[in-house]
């Protein structure tokens, strides 16, 4: 095959498989803010908590490191989206009664204390300097193979997550946490826990994003604090949702991959433009920020639009008995 096409192939493959993951993280924020209308803004420390966890059960003996316990990677995953469930639930009895503003304050608080805390504790993460090789899933096939299964995993993830929360958003679950979202004081008027069904969609975000977590980490073989900050694991998510359609899941989807082609494509549009000499290599760092200006430029045209996003939410009328 040729050089250059095989590159663009892996590009594609790494394109789809990152887009994927990030597909998750904005599944599992539109459960909280596309349907229940809870304003999470502390996604980068469920995404953490996720990626040292899976990390730290997959990773081979470390004197750097807390681990070694070898665990599959499968169970791996399973156990960070269990975690972050319990450690979002303690959040949510803290938190949840909270509104608007506020919330989103303590949020953001509580994830920065989650970062903070993986930073300074070098015994367990080995601090700035990260985790290593971290077990990847079908890296024993040849390439491409190996990379390609793991992007057929992650879509494979990303499409069985939809099935089941567009199974979710349709129930009577559902149709409660709207309810909550459009007018929470009619839906207590009518006996509904509004506390109690928040919770539960704070959990299950939270949880999918710590299963997003652990994913990243063995895409990149290699976790440290760098990783999760706000800007590409909260900013980012938020964007990406906000862009696709806020309450429908597939408007999600779509942000996902969208937002994160332009993000990622700006790397290449920096080096086309070195190559041709219209920069000069000095100059690479600085193109960089073109992706923010991107992300800022798509999102004012979506928001004068499309104000509910490329894929708005679908509003199913009543019907009148």
């Amino acid at each position: 095959m040729d050089p250059a096409l095989y590159g663009y192939m892996l590009y594609g493959i790494s394109l789809l498989t990152v887009g994927g993951i990030y597909a998750i993280l904005v599944l599992g924020l539109n459960i909280q803010w596309g349907m229940t209308g809870i304003l999470n803004v502390g996604i980068a420390g469920f995404f953490a908590i996720g990626a040292y966890t899976g990390a730290i059960l997959t990773t081979p003996p470390s004197p750097n490191h807390l681990g070694g316990f070898g665990l599959p990677v499968p169970v791996a995953m399973v156990t960070a989206m269990v975690l972050c469930a319990i450690i979002a639930w303690m959040v949510a009895r803290l938190c949840i009664r909270l509104r608007a503003d506020y919330l989103a304050i303590a949020t953001i608080g509580i994830a920065e204390i989650f970062r903070l805390v993986i930073k300074v504790e070098i015994w367990a993460t080995n601090g700035a300097r990260g985790i290593h090789r971290i077990p990847k899933p079908f890296e024993g096939l040849p390439e491409p193979m190996n990379q390609i299964a793991f992007m057929l995993m992650i879509l494979g993830i990303v499409l069985v997550l939809y099935l089941l929360l567009e199974r979710a958003f349709n129930s009577p679950w559902g149709r409660v946490m709207i309810a909550i979202r459009e007018n929470e004081p009619a839906a207590k008027a009518a006996g509904k826990d509004s506390d109690k069904f928040r919770t539960q969609a704070f959990v299950i975000g939270c949880a999918i994003m710590g299963l997003g977590g652990a994913l990243m980490s063995q895409y990149l073989k290699f976790i440290s604090p760098a990783a999760t900050e706000p800007l590409i694991a909260t900013f980012l998510v938020w964007v990406m949702l906000i862009a696709g359609g806020s309450g429908n899941n597939r408007g999600a989807i779509l942000g996902a991959f969208l937002l994160w082609t332009i993000w990622s494509g700006t790397e290449i549009l920096a080096g086309w433009m070195a190559r041709m000499g219209l920069i000069g290599s000095d100059m690479l760092t600085q193109v960089s920020y073109l992706r923010v200006f991107l992300i800022g430029l798509l999102l004012q045209i979506v928001l004068q639009k499309f104000r509910g996003g490329l894929v708005p939410e679908r509003r199913v009328p009543m019907k009148a008995k």
